[in-house]
Protein backbone atom coordinates (compact mmCIF):
# COMPACT_ATOMS: atom_id res chain seq x y z
CA UNK A 1 0.00 0.00 0.00
CA UNK A 2 1.35 3.44 -1.19
CA UNK A 3 -0.67 5.47 1.32
CA UNK A 4 -3.29 5.03 3.61
CA UNK A 5 -5.97 8.04 4.62
CA UNK A 6 -7.61 6.84 7.90
CA UNK A 7 -10.58 9.21 9.07
CA UNK A 8 -8.28 11.99 7.81
CA UNK A 9 -10.42 15.60 8.51
CA UNK A 10 -9.00 19.14 8.55
CA UNK A 11 -10.28 22.11 9.87
CA UNK A 12 -8.94 26.06 10.41
CA UNK A 13 -10.56 27.88 13.78
CA UNK A 14 -13.68 28.69 11.39
CA UNK A 15 -14.40 25.54 10.06
CA UNK A 16 -14.52 21.53 8.90
CA UNK A 17 -13.50 21.42 5.34
CA UNK A 18 -12.50 17.91 5.14
CA UNK A 19 -14.27 15.07 7.61
CA UNK A 20 -14.04 11.68 7.43
CA UNK A 21 -11.87 11.02 4.37
CA UNK A 22 -10.30 7.21 4.45
CA UNK A 23 -8.89 5.65 0.88
CA UNK A 24 -5.89 3.38 -0.18
CA UNK A 25 -3.73 4.35 -3.12
CA UNK A 26 -1.38 1.24 -4.63
CA UNK A 27 1.63 2.32 -5.97
CA UNK A 28 1.26 2.80 -9.86
CA UNK A 29 -2.50 3.91 -9.45
CA UNK A 30 -3.38 7.10 -11.72
CA UNK A 31 -6.93 8.52 -9.63
CA UNK A 32 -8.78 11.80 -10.02
CA UNK A 33 -10.17 13.79 -7.34
CA UNK A 34 -13.20 15.70 -8.21
CA UNK A 35 -16.37 17.59 -6.97
CA UNK A 36 -17.56 21.19 -6.81
CA UNK A 37 -15.15 23.94 -5.75
CA UNK A 38 -14.79 24.45 -2.32
CA UNK A 39 -15.48 20.92 -1.97
CA UNK A 40 -12.11 20.63 -0.25
CA UNK A 41 -10.00 18.77 -3.53
CA UNK A 42 -6.94 20.89 -3.09
CA UNK A 43 -6.77 20.56 0.35
CA UNK A 44 -6.72 16.86 0.48
CA UNK A 45 -3.62 17.31 -1.94
CA UNK A 46 -2.24 19.84 0.32
CA UNK A 47 -2.00 17.40 3.28
CA UNK A 48 -1.43 14.46 0.82
CA UNK A 49 2.03 16.81 0.16
CA UNK A 50 2.86 17.84 3.97
CA UNK A 51 1.93 21.09 3.15
CA UNK A 52 -0.56 20.97 5.63
CA UNK A 53 -0.94 18.65 8.63
CA UNK A 54 -4.38 16.70 9.11
CA UNK A 55 -6.14 17.65 12.48
CA UNK A 56 -7.49 14.33 12.71
CA UNK A 57 -7.08 11.21 11.71
CA UNK A 58 -3.73 9.70 10.06
CA UNK A 59 -2.22 9.31 6.10
CA UNK A 60 0.56 6.79 6.17
CA UNK A 61 2.95 6.24 3.32
CA UNK A 62 4.77 2.97 2.77
CA UNK A 63 3.11 1.79 6.02
CA UNK A 64 4.57 4.43 8.27
CA UNK A 65 2.92 7.52 9.51
CA UNK A 66 3.59 10.58 7.13
CA UNK A 67 4.65 12.34 9.61
CA UNK A 68 7.90 9.97 10.71
CA UNK A 69 9.60 11.24 6.78
CA UNK A 70 11.80 14.29 6.85
CA UNK A 71 10.01 16.89 4.92
CA UNK A 72 12.86 17.21 2.42
CA UNK A 73 12.92 13.63 1.80
CA UNK A 74 8.79 13.11 1.69
CA UNK A 75 8.67 15.98 -0.79
CA UNK A 76 11.59 14.65 -3.28
CA UNK A 77 8.89 11.02 -3.51
CA UNK A 78 5.52 12.72 -3.49
CA UNK A 79 5.91 15.92 -5.79
CA UNK A 80 3.20 18.44 -5.64
CA UNK A 81 2.21 20.87 -8.34
CA UNK A 82 0.39 23.46 -8.43
CA UNK A 83 -2.61 24.70 -10.50
CA UNK A 84 -1.10 28.28 -10.67
CA UNK A 85 3.24 27.60 -11.85
CA UNK A 86 5.44 29.44 -9.30
CA UNK A 87 8.90 30.27 -10.82
CA UNK A 88 11.48 31.96 -9.60
CA UNK A 89 15.05 33.35 -10.20
CA UNK A 90 15.44 35.01 -14.09
CA UNK A 91 15.68 32.34 -16.57
CA UNK A 92 14.10 29.00 -17.29
CA UNK A 93 17.51 27.45 -16.22
CA UNK A 94 17.39 29.12 -12.82
CA UNK A 95 14.14 26.63 -12.19
CA UNK A 96 15.44 23.38 -13.95
CA UNK A 97 18.71 23.83 -11.79
CA UNK A 98 16.96 23.75 -8.71
CA UNK A 99 16.22 20.08 -8.41
CA UNK A 100 20.04 19.20 -8.93
CA UNK A 101 20.80 22.04 -6.23
CA UNK A 102 18.45 19.79 -3.77
CA UNK A 103 20.31 16.93 -4.41
CA UNK A 104 23.93 18.34 -4.52
CA UNK A 105 24.68 17.42 -8.21
CA UNK A 106 26.20 19.69 -10.90
CA UNK A 107 23.09 20.72 -13.62
CA UNK A 108 22.83 18.52 -16.58
CA UNK A 109 21.87 21.05 -19.20
CA UNK A 110 21.30 17.78 -21.68
CA UNK A 111 19.23 16.08 -19.02
CA UNK A 112 16.94 19.67 -18.75
CA UNK A 113 16.93 20.18 -22.63
CA UNK A 114 15.32 16.61 -22.93
CA UNK A 115 12.48 17.54 -20.52
CA UNK A 116 11.69 20.58 -22.05
CA UNK A 117 11.75 18.84 -25.19
CA UNK A 118 9.09 16.25 -23.91
CA UNK A 119 6.47 19.18 -23.46
CA UNK A 120 7.15 20.59 -26.92
CA UNK A 121 9.69 23.53 -25.46
CA UNK A 122 12.62 24.26 -27.40
CA UNK A 123 15.92 23.38 -25.60
CA UNK A 124 16.85 27.80 -26.65
CA UNK A 125 14.21 28.25 -23.90
CA UNK A 126 17.07 27.53 -20.96
CA UNK A 127 18.21 31.02 -21.07
CA UNK A 128 14.78 32.80 -21.95
CA UNK A 129 13.81 35.51 -18.91
CA UNK A 130 10.53 33.91 -17.32
CA UNK A 131 9.01 37.41 -17.33
CA UNK A 132 8.67 36.42 -21.24
CA UNK A 133 6.92 32.62 -21.01
CA UNK A 134 3.40 32.64 -21.75
CA UNK A 135 0.82 30.65 -19.02
CA UNK A 136 1.33 27.40 -20.68
CA UNK A 137 4.83 27.89 -20.69
CA UNK A 138 4.93 28.48 -17.24
CA UNK A 139 2.89 25.54 -16.22
CA UNK A 140 4.99 23.08 -18.34
CA UNK A 141 8.33 24.69 -17.07
CA UNK A 142 6.56 24.21 -13.99
CA UNK A 143 5.80 20.61 -14.26
CA UNK A 144 9.00 19.35 -15.84
CA UNK A 145 11.07 20.69 -12.54
CA UNK A 146 8.61 18.50 -10.27
CA UNK A 147 9.63 15.38 -12.41
CA UNK A 148 13.31 16.00 -13.66
CA UNK A 149 13.89 13.60 -11.09
CA UNK A 150 11.12 11.76 -11.54
CA UNK A 151 9.48 11.04 -8.07
CA UNK A 152 6.89 8.22 -6.82
CA UNK A 153 4.03 10.29 -7.03
CA UNK A 154 2.89 13.32 -8.25
CA UNK A 155 0.44 15.07 -7.34
CA UNK A 156 -1.23 17.69 -9.75
CA UNK A 157 -4.00 20.53 -8.68
CA UNK A 158 -6.16 21.43 -11.83
CA UNK A 159 -2.59 21.71 -13.78
CA UNK A 160 -4.34 21.65 -17.17
CA UNK A 161 -6.64 24.75 -16.35
CA UNK A 162 -6.81 27.43 -18.92
CA UNK A 163 -4.54 25.72 -21.25
CA UNK A 164 -4.77 25.95 -24.59
CA UNK A 165 -6.02 22.18 -26.44
CA UNK A 166 -2.77 21.49 -27.79
CA UNK A 167 -0.54 22.40 -24.30
CA UNK A 168 -3.40 19.84 -22.60
CA UNK A 169 -2.22 17.44 -25.02
CA UNK A 170 1.03 17.36 -24.56
CA UNK A 171 0.62 17.62 -20.94
CA UNK A 172 -1.34 14.59 -20.89
CA UNK A 173 0.21 12.54 -22.77
CA UNK A 174 3.68 12.96 -20.69
CA UNK A 175 1.54 12.19 -17.73
CA UNK A 176 -0.06 9.26 -18.82
CA UNK A 177 3.26 7.93 -20.36
CA UNK A 178 5.04 8.16 -16.34
CA UNK A 179 1.83 6.72 -15.17
CA UNK A 180 2.35 3.66 -17.51
CA UNK A 181 5.94 3.33 -16.08
CA UNK A 182 4.90 3.25 -12.57
CA UNK A 183 4.27 7.30 -11.32
CA UNK A 184 1.71 7.09 -9.55
CA UNK A 185 -0.38 10.15 -10.20
CA UNK A 186 -3.22 11.93 -8.36
CA UNK A 187 -4.88 14.62 -10.22
CA UNK A 188 -7.58 17.03 -8.86
CA UNK A 189 -9.21 17.69 -12.10
CA UNK A 190 -12.62 18.80 -14.28
CA UNK A 191 -10.96 17.87 -17.05
CA UNK A 192 -12.69 14.68 -18.91
CA UNK A 193 -9.82 13.34 -21.15
CA UNK A 194 -7.88 13.19 -17.20
CA UNK A 195 -11.01 11.75 -15.42
CA UNK A 196 -11.20 8.86 -18.66
CA UNK A 197 -8.25 7.75 -18.76
CA UNK A 198 -7.52 7.38 -14.22
CA UNK A 199 -8.13 3.74 -13.16
CA UNK A 200 -10.25 5.35 -10.21
CA UNK A 201 -12.88 8.75 -9.64
CA UNK A 202 -13.38 9.82 -5.94
CA UNK A 203 -15.49 12.39 -5.61
CA UNK A 204 -15.51 15.01 -2.76
CA UNK A 205 -18.71 16.83 -1.74
CA UNK A 206 -18.80 19.65 1.16
CA UNK A 207 -15.55 17.76 2.46
CA UNK A 208 -16.65 14.80 2.36
CA UNK A 209 -15.93 11.42 0.08
CA UNK A 210 -19.25 10.51 -1.53
CA UNK A 211 -18.02 8.11 -4.31
CA UNK A 212 -15.32 5.88 -5.51
CA UNK A 213 -15.03 4.34 -9.21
Amino acid sequence: MLFSLDHVGYRTPDREILTDISFNVDAGEYITISGPSGSGKSTLLRLLATLLTPTSGQITYHDQPQSSYPKTTYRQAVSYCFQQPSLFGDTVQDNLAFPFELRNQPFDAAKAQAALAQVDLPTSMLTKPITELSGGEKQRVALIRNLLFEPDVILLDEVTTGLDAATKTIVHELIEGLNQKGLTVLAVTHDETEINVAHRLLTITAGRLEAAQ
